[in-house]
């Protein structure tokens, strides 16, 4: 029986930051590993907002809206006010997102990159930071792609220190040939659904992908 709450106390604590309230999140997430949370979607509100604006990079690449973060920035708390209230009515709606072709290290062939609008940038940051405090706590050690705090090179030295020290006798490398183009979208949300069951959340994802 997996448990599940429709908001924890963690999150009715009046005063707190968005930031405590993600770590208490994050805790309850990791003691209990079959906890699933119903409730996590008001976190998307400025001031989380605010805080992901901030950390996006100045020098990005604009998307199809041809928004800067400095030109955002100009009127920054009343386009995040008008951002939450579009978020909360549900009638927040992705845009298109521009394609753009960059060369491949070591092919002829070019890799496709996908640079959002900025709202996108920053929604997804937002969504993004609350899943993590979940799914953060259920990661194995050993993985290291697309994790915050985490690099490449963090996986790099890692397998030295292991090949160094340890006895080894093959290293396999795999990988899966494109693999965000024919992920099953179906079967993401449903493994989306066994630490996450926000409603809401799961719209959103939905539209973005």
């Amino acid at each position: 029986m997996v448990a599940r709450s429709e908001e924890t106390s963690s999150v009715r604590r009046c005063g707190e930051t968005v930031g405590t309230k993600l770590l208490r999140i994050a805790e309850k997430a990791r003691k209990d590993k079959r906890f699933s949370f119903t409730s996590l979607y008001h976190l998307m509100n400025e001031e989380l907002l605010r805080e992901c604006f901030w950390r996006l990079r100045k020098d990005a690449a604009a998307g199809i809206d041809k928004m800067t973060k400095d030109k955002y920035a100009e009127n920054l708390s009343a386009n995040l006010s008008e951002l939450t209230n579009r978020l909360h009515r549900m009638a927040y709606r992705p845009q298109p997102v521009r394609r753009k072709y960059i060369p491949k290290p070591g092919s002829t062939k070019q890799r496709p990159l996908g640079i959002p609008s900025l709202e996108d940038k920053l929604v997804q940051a937002g969504m993004a930071r609350i899943m993590e405090c979940v799914y953060e706590q259920d990661f194995i050690e050993d993985s290291y792609g697309f994790r915050p705090a985490r690099s490449c090179h963090d996986a790099l030295r890692a397998l030295s220190d292991t090949v160094e020290n340890h006895p080894v006798n093959h290293i396999v490398e795999a990988d899966i040939k494109g693999f965000f183009d024919h992920v099953n979208q179906e079967w993401l949300m449903k493994f989306l659904a066994h630490r996450i069951n926000d409603k809401r959340i799961h719209r959103m994802v939905k539209r973005f992908l």
